[in-house]
């Protein structure tokens, strides 16, 4: 785990409810690789979750900011995610040239305005031209009715594995993603017990804006029900997320190619819990 404390990272996190701004204080701080990355990010957005608002404006610190190559694609799948989720908009201020170019040409290739600056005080300025979205209150279109839901979950009470199967599902925000697990929840607190969670993964897609609620989401279920969970046929896209998130949530991805292989991770995790 990278020497970075958590009261280090709540000293860069700063909300202005005045202007409804979140303030990341990048200034100085060294990513030097994805677990950096996603030991931050996790901080930014537990901290969001603990302000009661879903919605902020975004001024992001870059002065002397350092992101090194290999932790460029969690610094930018992690950034995107969190902006999809939670930001009205983003703007950074005070990048070096190397930080600045990079973000630019992933805005070239992701399609966002990167909102560079020279200075905080033009940063504002700039976040005072955008409009607030909190007042008309985000309202997802339903993309599935319960019938969706409930072909995709079972039990096999004699094995104690739930089964999940979210095969060539499309988690499109957060909405898919609070329906679902609703379901699920409520599912196995009618069985009254915790089971083994095995998750088919093949051709599903967690697009951005769902990704930090499914994260929260499944981090709590786990907490709250799973024995051990074990997830099988994931693409590369989502194993890469998953993977990322495990390095600082404190959980074992156990991602397998097939349901053979995931079974038998269920076995071997079954066998260590009666030898503990």
């Amino acid at each position: 785990m990278p020497d970075v404390e958590t009261a280090e990272l709540d000293r860069r996190i700063t909300f202005h409810q005045d202007i409804q701004t979140m303030e990341a204080d990048f200034s100085g701080f060294h990513f030097d690789d994805s677990e950096t990355v996603n030991l931050f990010y996790d901080r930014l957005e537990e901290r969001i979750a603990q302000t009661g608002e879903e919605l902020w404006f975004f001024l992001v610190n870059l002065y002397g900011t350092r992101i090194e190559p290999e932790a460029w694609l969690a610094y930018s799948r992690r950034g995107k995610a969190l902006n999809l989720s939670h930001s009205m908009g983003s703007v950074r201020y005070d990048a070096s040239e190397e930080t600045r170019a990079q973000i630019e040409r992933a805005a070239n290739t992701e399609f966002f305005d990167p909102n560079l600056f020279t200075s905080r005080d033009e940063a504002l300025e700039r976040i005072a031209q955008l409009p607030s979205k909190r007042r008309k209150r985000i309202q997802h279109d339903p993309n599935y009715v319960l019938a969706d839901f409930v072909r995709r979950l079972s039990f096999d009470r004699e094995a104690g594995i739930m089964n999940v199967d979210f095969s060539h599902f499309v988690f499109h925000h957060s909405r898919d993603v609070n329906e679902f697990y609703d379901y699920i929840e409520e599912r196995i607190r009618e069985t009254g017990r915790r089971w083994y969670f095995l998750v088919n993964l093949n051709g599903c897609e967690i697009l951005p804006a769902a990704w930090v609620q499914y994260a929260q989401r499944g981090k709590r279920l786990n907490e709250a029900a799973s024995l051990g969970s074990v997830r099988y046929a994931a693409g590369s896209e989502t194993e890469a997320d998953i993977r990322m998130r495990a390095e600082t949530q404190g959980f074992r991805p156990n991602i397998r190619n097939s349901r053979q292989e995931a079974l038998a991770r269920i076995a071997e995790m079954k066998a260590e819990a009666e030898h503990v």
